[in-house]
């Protein structure tokens, strides 16, 4: 059997081929007999070992190519799907080593290494969400992701993990409540280190087996589907593992990899970095995003670790990088990659979004390719995420000397298509827990909390949320665990629980807090200068201006009563949220319901509202005619 055409074999040279996962791997055919094929263009021998062979490398040798393409073959007889097997490769210099499949859609659960013979059918029940997931995902739709780690977020009685369609029902059942529409998985690309979060991938094909089978995790999004909520994975082309059965020196020579340590080796992860410059290692890598999205029906690619692939020196001191041909630091064959694949991905499905964690200020990642930029369709603003943290652990009494980090943002804001993000990253490895980093007694902290939330669901960009935020998780996220829901029985967690779901329900009703996040018509100031005060206040508005929320924060615990604010229009200003409310676990400080403007000048407009800010605490006003 012979799953290569000659146009396979154009493209894979070429690095353009985005479907690899149909041609290599293994296959069970019709004849009960198994096809593997396998990409080792510097080994000297390479044999097909497994349960049906008595893992015995004479038994199955595959035969290579002679079309110079690197590529081995081969059938063997008695393989059928479950079957665990492994490539014995012999390196040019002699030695072999046992190594699983790159393409392999399903491994053995860690800690065994072995890949499995597996097929993907599935009867997916999730038309109608396919058809319509480009409103959901359209850069003016509402986006409000849960971040989670399948593997803690919540665990069974015994302490052991979650099944792939326990997860599904639990999850829909608190997206749902909270109002969430998308759900964001850091990594289930197979790892065999469950500490790195998935971070460290060895199988770029396949969820990993700790939860259940690749039906298992077509089914869960299936789920997730058919309950209107959309699911991004978050994948990994930047750097892998040097694990003996994994990519790292795959046929004996530094294959996926570059052989220069400079190039090669990733100082922060001791792991491997890919040759993006390598043709057939771009295919595999772009083959594997679009495998996602075609065999798995994700619904958008968070791409890890951007700022690593662009800048050859990043995280290396000087004289351990090589410049570029033009002596420059930036890494143009990693640029070239990330233009082919967010290319590719638009190419074939252009109602998915691709997003980038880029920590630097790259210009124009989330701009068309054909302009100069990367390509994306949004980014982690995590610029915004530094200057905000820093400032909310500041006592209120010190806030009016830091004013100028939350309104710095605004001067970038539509630079690219932002995300707000508050993920996993800001709460592990000594950092803490969110409202661990809130100033002030119990009360303070969570009212803090609820502010900060007010404020950033306000903000122009996308919304990003650790599972734990949305109650207050008081402990540093460990992986090895449950979140602590049990602290729900507190009324300050719940009652966090409560502002986040109804800041999800107004965000998601209200255009105009998420219709014109990419543009300055979407957003304007009211009052910026109160560093005194310490408060804030803005507008959000829709395109037409037809309808327009104004957000009012005060970032101390004085309340300020009677505090003028000039409005854009006049009329009835109605209160929608009040993070101060008792519900929330706040004080009961408010507007009676709203408030109605009076022909008074103030900041620059004709009309303005007295109105009452609470103690640290986020109001939102609408205008009624």
């Amino acid at each position: 059997m012979n799953l290569l055409t000659d146009h396979d074999i154009y493209l894979f040279k070429e690095g353009s081929h985005a479907r690899l996962y149909e041609k290599l791997g293994s296959r069970v055919t019709q004849r009960g007999t198994a096809h593997f094929g396998v990409w080792a263009p510097n080994a000297r021998e390479v044999s097909v070992i497994g349960d049906f062979n008595g893992w015995n490398a004479a038994a199955n040798k595959l035969e290579s190519r002679r079309d110079g393409s690197g590529i081995w073959e081969g059938d063997a007889a008695g393989v059928e799907a479950g079957t665990a097997y492994k490539y014995r490769i012999v390196s040019p210099y002699g030695s072999a080593v046992d190594k699983g499949d790159p393409f392999a859609f399903y491994w053995e659960e860690p800690p065994r290494t072995a890949s499995r013979v597996w097929n993907l059918d599935y009867q997916w029940g999730d038309a109608a969400w396919m058809r319509a997931r480009g409103e959901h995902n359209a850069l003016t739709a509402p986006m409000s992701t849960y971040e989670v780690h399948l593997g803690s977020w919540r665990r069974g009685a015994d302490g052991k993990f979650l099944s792939y369609g326990a997860m599904a029902t639990e999850l829909v059942e608190h997206m749902q409540k909270m109002g969430f529409t998308h759900l964001e998985i850091m990594p289930i690309t197979e790892h065999p280190f469950y500490g790195s979060w998935g971070y460290q991938t060895t199988g770029y094909f396949a969820p990993t087996a700790r939860y259940g089978t690749p039906q298992d995790f077509m089914n869960f999004v299936d789920t997730l589907h058919q309950n209107g909520i959309a699911v991004i994975l978050d994948w990994v082309p930047s750097h892998f593992p040097n694990d003996e059965h994994g990519l790292y020196r795959f046929d004996g020579t530094h294959l996926y990899e570059h052989a220069d340590p400079r190039q090669g080796y990733h100082p922060d992860w001791n792991s491997a970095i890919f040759n993006y410059g390598r043709n057939e290692v771009r295919a595999f890598l772009i083959s594997s995003a679009l495998f996602w999205l075609e065999k798995y029906h994700i619904d958008g690619i968070r791409v890890d670790a951007v700022a690593s692939m662009l800048y050859l020196d990043y995280a290396r001191r000087a004289g351990e990088w090589i410049p570029n041909k033009y002596g420059g630091r930036e890494n143009l064959d990693a640029i070239f990659f990330l233009r082919a694949l967010n290319e590719a991905v638009y190419r074939d499905h252009p109602d998915v979004q691709m997003i980038a964690e880029e920590s630097t200020a790259w210009p124009m990642v989330s701009r068309p390719t054909y302009i100069g930029g990367l390509g994306f369709g949004l980014k982690w603003n995590m610029g915004w995420m530094h200057d905000t943290l820093h400032y909310f652990k500041e006592d209120p009494v010190h806030r009016k000397y830091h004013h100028g980090e939350l309104t710095f943002s605004l001067i970038y804001a539509f630079q690219e298509n932002f995300v707000l993000p508050l993920s996993h990253d800001e709460v592990v490895h000594g950092k803490g827990s969110l409202i661990g980093k809130m100033p002030g007694d119990t009360w303070q902290k969570f009212a803090n909390l609820r502010l900060l939330y007010g404020y950033m669901w306000s903000h122009p960009g996308k919304k990003l949320l650790f599972m734990g935020g949305e109650f207050g998780q008081r402990r540093e996220w460990q992986h090895d665990g449950s979140l602590e829901w049990w602290v729900l029985q507190y009324r300050e967690h719940s009652g966090l629980m409560h502002w986040v779901a109804d800041l999800n329900r107004l965000y998601r009703e209200e255009p105009a807090l998420h219709q014109v996040d990419f543009d300055p018509a979407g957003f304007e100031w009211i009052d910026n200068s109160d560093s005194q005060f310490s408060t804030l206040a803005y507008a959000r508005k829709t395109r037409d201006e037809n309808t327009i929320i104004i957000v009012a924060c005060n970032f101390t615990p004085v309340p300020r009563e009677n505090h003028l604010l000039g409005v854009p229009r006049h009329g009835y200003w109605r209160e929608v949220l009040n993070s101060d409310a008792p519900f929330y676990g706040g004080s009961g400080m408010g507007n009676q319901g709203g408030v109605q403007s009076s022909p008074v000048a103030a900041h620059g407009r004709y009309h303005a509202i007295r109105i009452t800010l609470p103690p640290l605490a986020v109001v939102y006003f609408k205008h009624e005619r």
